[in-house]
């Protein structure tokens, strides 16, 4: 990214600082906002969990992609330009969401939200870092590092209150006002574009191949359960996703300014931590997704206190942020990796044991220790991978890190819907197997709504076709409950997976020592 030039100022520095933090906080709050309103907008637009998931498939999927878009936007309009230009769209992201008469019109509007949250991070991320001298530039990451940590917090616990008072619609809303005193500080504050000239030059060719590769194969795994995984238009979307991946890296390893440089994957280090950061976005994209979710269809919580399930984590995370920073510092990098990574191993796998009687503060504590994991995980994790490569490699190998820990996360939730759909099946066949009058436990249960059914005044004819049709609704309710354990307890097993790279990190570490 082209450098935007320092401010003398003390005043005009944290004030360029508070604008740009504005814009990435209110966008990136919207990648969690919406996940405590998937049920409800379930119910709203009477869709699937598989099409439900696209209100943060989409996000994040889109997000991912525009990442790469970040630099080019600075140099071809400077920053305050692209800051304001990725703000409008932003605006009209919100306003199609809020709108929308349709479910594929709330998608589309998340879509428009995740190109301009993807484009305004590492746009904010340099613009901050320019703007302090080399020794308070630590200070100036702290900041940014806790206010990026802060918004995913922020975003389900607000839209579940918004939810539970107003509806479903208005949290969409939520980011506006902080947008919008990010465009009135971005207008007075922000650095007009330095280069002259016409705009420079950018692959386009390359990147509409990554974001066709990465649309059609989430839509292949999205769909693959509803229209048969074996049908000419899942076959379709995966051939073209596959041939589109295979063209962009093609093309990549022949490009002399590549948008992903794909020699940094001969580093061993290097390659090693971005497969862990790879499972980390996985995680953390679908945990994020997944509790919000099965607190509020397991346990029947409001919006609201799923969200508000989150906040001691949040928490605990940002204000040991510093902490764990200092630990990757002393210890050996590859060391505290595994140990983050078991941590959240752990605490997913006790959430895989809950069940609708699993009280709110249990399940908090056990969202605290795989919270706590991740936050173990990452300053080790970056410190790692960026030590490995030399200092012509750094910005390139930041840029490779970042997307790769995003798409982890567009996969996550994706196939973490999937996975949870075919259990739920799985579960409801296996216990329909069981439903026979050698079942007395079943057979109890029949009897016992028969009676309640009698004393109602219903009419005998309608008792038994009654009574099966309840036990129907506690078998689909108690699969749809193992459903989500099972993933719960995938997202263990590949945690508990990531443990090999994490170790190889470290040997490839001692070798290039050695």
């Amino acid at each position: 990214m082209a450098r935007t030039g320092s401010v003398d100022s003390t005043s005009n520095k944290w004030l360029v600082t508070v604008a740009g933090m504005a814009g990435a906080i209110a966008m990136i709050m919207s990648s969690t906002i919406a996940n405590v309103a998937v049920p409800t907008v379930m119910g709203a637009f009477g869709v699937g969990q598989d099409q439900a998931q696209w209100l943060a498939t989409g996000f994040i999927a889109t997000m991912v992609a525009s990442q790469l878009l970040s630099a080019w936007f600075v140099r071809a309009l400077g920053v305050r330009g692209a800051f304001l230009f990725i703000n409008g769209v932003f605006f009209a992201g919100t306003a199609i969401a809020f709108f929308s008469p349709s479910f594929e019109m709330v998608v589309l509007g998340r879509v428009l939200q995740g190109f301009s949250a993807g484009i305004v991070q590492p746009m904010t991320m340099a613009l901050i870092f320019v703007q302090f001298p080399p020794e308070r530039r630590g200070q100036a990451m702290g900041v940014h590092s806790m206010g990026i940590q802060l918004a995913p917090m922020l975003g389900p616990l607000i839209g579940g209150l918004i939810i539970d008072t107003v509806g479903w619609r208005e949290i969409f809303l939520v980011p506006v006002p902080i947008c919008a005193l990010a465009v009135v500080l971005g207008m007075l504050y922000l650095p007009g574009r330095e280069e002259q000239g016409a705009p420079p030059k950018f692959d386009w060719v390359g990147y509409s191949l990554l974001v066709t590769s990465i649309g059609t194969l989430l839509a292949a795994g999205s769909n693959g359960q509803r229209y048969g995984w074996g049908s000419d238009a899942i076959a379709l979307l995966l051939v073209l996703g596959v041939a589109s991946a295979g063209a962009f890296v093609w093309l990549q390893l022949r490009s002399a300014s590549p948008l992903l440089d794909f020699s940094l994957f001969r580093i061993p280090q290097f390659t090693s931590a971005v497969i862990v950061g790879f499972v980390f976005g996985l995680g953390n994209f679908a945990s994020n997704y997944l509790v919000p979710v099965t607190v509020q269809e397991v346990q029947g919580l409001t919006p609201f206190l799923s969200g508000l399930m989150l906040v001691p984590a949040g928490v605990l995370v940002i204000a040991g942020t510093p902490l764990f920073g200092r630990m990757a510092d002393v210890f050996p990098a590859h060391w505290i990796v595994i140990c983050g990574l078991c941590l959240f191993a752990l605490g997913n796998y006790l959430m895989s044991r809950t069940d609708a009687n699993t009280t709110f503060l249990t399940f908090a504590w056990l969202v605290i220790v795989a919270r706590c994991g991740m936050a173990v995980l990452v300053p080790a994790l970056s410190t790692s991978a960026l030590k490995a490569l030399t200092s012509e490699q750094l910005h390139r190998g930041t840029g490779t890190i970042n997307f790769i820990r995003q798409l982890g996360g567009s996969c996550g939730v994706a196939s973490l819907v999937v996975f949870i759909e075919q259990r739920t099946q799985f579960h409801v066949e296996a216990m329909a197997a069981t439903q026979t009058a050698a079942n007395t436990a079943s057979m109890e249960l029949l009897s016992r709504v028969r009676s309640l059914l009698i004393e109602a005044g219903v009419s005998e004819n309608v008792l038994g076709p009654a009574a099966l049709h309840y036990l129907g609704e506690v078998i689909e309710a108690q699969a749809y409950a193992r459903g989500f354990s099972d993933g719960f307890l995938m997202i263990t097993v590949v945690f508990i997976l990531a443990v090999i790279p994490a170790w190889t990190m470290g040997k490839s570490r001692t070798r290039a020592a050695s």
